[in-house]
C-alpha cells in the first residue's frame, strides 16, 4: 500500500537545500507576469501548456513505430488522464516525456501564451530535470531498505584517502541541492495492486496534487480518477493517440 503513495509523496515533497550563494532557478512552469515594454508596446505571458507535437517513436534497430504522430497539450496545473489497451503505447509516451528516451520524430516542449490565447514566447524544450516520474509499481526500483542506504548505494567500500571521500561528500551534496518539485508528474497505473485504503489515499493525494502541479496519468481506473480528470485522450492500438471524454 504505502509504496505507491510514499514514492509519489518523497517525489513531490522534497525542496531545495539551497546554501549561501547558490541559486535555484524557479520553475519555467510557474505561472509568468512580467511585462517588457519595448515602445511602449506590451508583452504579457499568462499561462503555459505542456505540448507534445507529432511524435513518433521507433526503438533503435526496428521497423516498427511505437508512437505514430501523437499530439497533445495539457495547460499548466491541470490532470489528464490518458487510457487505452495494454501494449498500444502509453508507457512508452510516459517514458519520452520523462526523457527516458528521445523521440525519433516530433517534439516536447513548453509553450507560453498571452491573454490573447496566442503564443508570447518561442517554445521552449521540456527539460527532463522538470518532469518526475512514478512508475507502476515503484518499489520494484528500489535496491534498499532507507533513503540513507539508497542515496549511498554504489558508494566506494573500499578504503580511499580523505580527498576522495571529500569529493564524493561534495558530488551528494551537489545533487541533493539540485532536487527540485517536477513542474510535470506523471503516473503509470498508481492504483495497480492497492487495497481500497490505499487507493483512497492515492486519489486524496492526488487532488492536492492538482492544486500545484501538471499531473498526467495512464490508468486502467477511470471511475476513481474521473473526478479529478480535466482533459483526457485515448491511445489505440499502434500508437494513435486522439482526444477522447472518459468512458464511463
Amino acid at each position: 500500500m504505502a509504496t505507491s503513495t510514499s514514492a509519489i509523496s518523497v517525489l513531490v515533497n522534497q525542496r531545495p537545500l539551497q546554501s549561501a550563494g547558490s541559486f535555484i532557478p524557479k520553475s519555467r512552469c510557474r505561472k509568468l507576469n512580467f511585462k517588457t515594454h519595448r515602445k511602449s508596446h506590451r508583452v504579457c505571458c499568462d499561462y503555459s501548456r505542456f505540448e507534445v507535437r507529432c511524435v513518433s517513436y521507433r526503438p533503435p534497430g526496428t521497423q516498427l513505430n511505437l508512437l505514430n504522430e501523437v499530439s497533445f497539450s495539457l495547460p499548466e496545473k491541470s490532470f489528464g488522464l490518458i487510457f487505452g489497451q495494454s501494449g498500444s503505447g502509453k508507457t512508452t509516451l510516459l517514458q519520452l516525456l520523462a526523457g527516458l528516451s528521445e523521440p525519433t520524430s516530433g517534439s516536447i516542449c513548453i509553450q507560453r501564451y498571452g491573454n490573447d490565447g496566442n503564443p508570447c514566447q518561442p517554445s521552449e524544450p521540456l527539460p527532463p530535470e522538470k518532469v518526475g516520474i512514478v512508475f507502476q509499481f515503484p518499489e520494484r526500483y528500489f535496491v534498499a531498505d532507507t533513503i540513507l542506504n539508497e542515496v549511498i548505494f554504489g558508494w566506494p567500500r573500499l578504503k580511499g584517502s580523505l580527498q576522495l571521500k571529500e569529493r564524493l561528500a561534495l558530488n551528494l551534496q551537489k545533487a541533493i541541492t539540485w532536487v527540485q518539485v517536477p513542474d510535470l508528474l506523471i503516473l503509470d497505473e498508481p492504483l495497480a495492486g492497492l487495497d481500497w485504503k490505499a487507493r483512497a489515499d492515492v486519489i486524496n493525494l492526488l487532488k492536492q496534487l492538482k492544486k500545484e502541479l501538471t499531473v498526467l496519468v495512464v490508468s486502467h481506473d477511470l471511475k476513481e480518477l474521473a473526478a479529478l480528470v480535466d482533459h483526457s485522450w485515448r491511445m489505440e492500438m499502434g500508437g494513435f493517440l486522439k482526444e477522447e471524454l472518459l468512458p464511463i
